[in-house]
């Protein structure tokens, strides 16, 4: 019997995903890595195998730390970026490294995630951050549900509204919304600079 995927389908799929995954979201993963200070620290929630995110923010000469429960996709980042800090864990169990970062990203993983798992990402996220820390995550603007094309599991999103009170409640703030190259609907939020949360 084979074990449970813990990475959502993406330890099944995971070399269909490296030989599919494009550039697309590049341009704005950019403009939010220039926003931070030059060489802070940067937590890549589900980096998968760093391309393009992880990609970006190390060539905009970020310290990168990368969090997946795929063991290919990890290992395959590891070869990418051997001087990056990394760790193979699901959101539930990770302890986002037991640290505070500049920035957190967490592109096209929020949405893969049951609702209360969202909810538990936004808040680490929220503690992970520094006062003052940008997150940047992708979901539709719109509160939906879909399959995955990859790997037939369940997405879900929150909707704009939704993620706003999930992280107001933490003490954040949206600053900023739009879509990508590929039509993919993304969010940047803010830590209050007091440091604060709603928890």
């Amino acid at each position: 019997m084979n074990a449970p995927d813990r990475a959502n389908g993406y330890e099944t799929s995971a070399a269909a995903f490296m030989g599919a995954r494009s550039n697309r979201g590049e341009a704005v993963v950019r403009t939010w890595a220039r926003r931070l200070p030059s060489g802070a620290s940067v937590l890549d929630v589900g980096c998968g195998h760093g391309v393009p995110v992880s990609q970006v923010l190390v060539d905009e000469r970020l310290v990168v730390y990368g969090l997946d429960a795929s063991p290919t996709l990890l290992a395959d980042f590891r070869r990418r970026f051997p001087h990056a800090v990394t760790a193979c864990s699901t959101i539930e169990e990770s302890d986002f490294f037991a640290r505070t970062f500049a920035g957190v990203v967490a592109w096209g993983v929020v949405f893969l995630l049951p609702p209360d798992v969202q909810a538990l990402l936004i808040h680490k996220a929220a503690r992970a951050l520094a006062p003052g820390g940008l997150l940047l995550f992708t979901a539709p603007h719109q509160a939906c549900e879909w399959t995955d094309a990859l790997t037939g599991g369940s997405s879900v999103s929150l909707g704009a509204a939704g993620y706003t009170r999930l992280l107001a409640a933490e003490g954040m703030s949206v600053i900023a919304q739009g879509r990508d190259d590929g039509d993919n609907h993304y969010y940047i939020a803010a830590k209050d600079n007091s440091g604060g949360s709603g928890r």
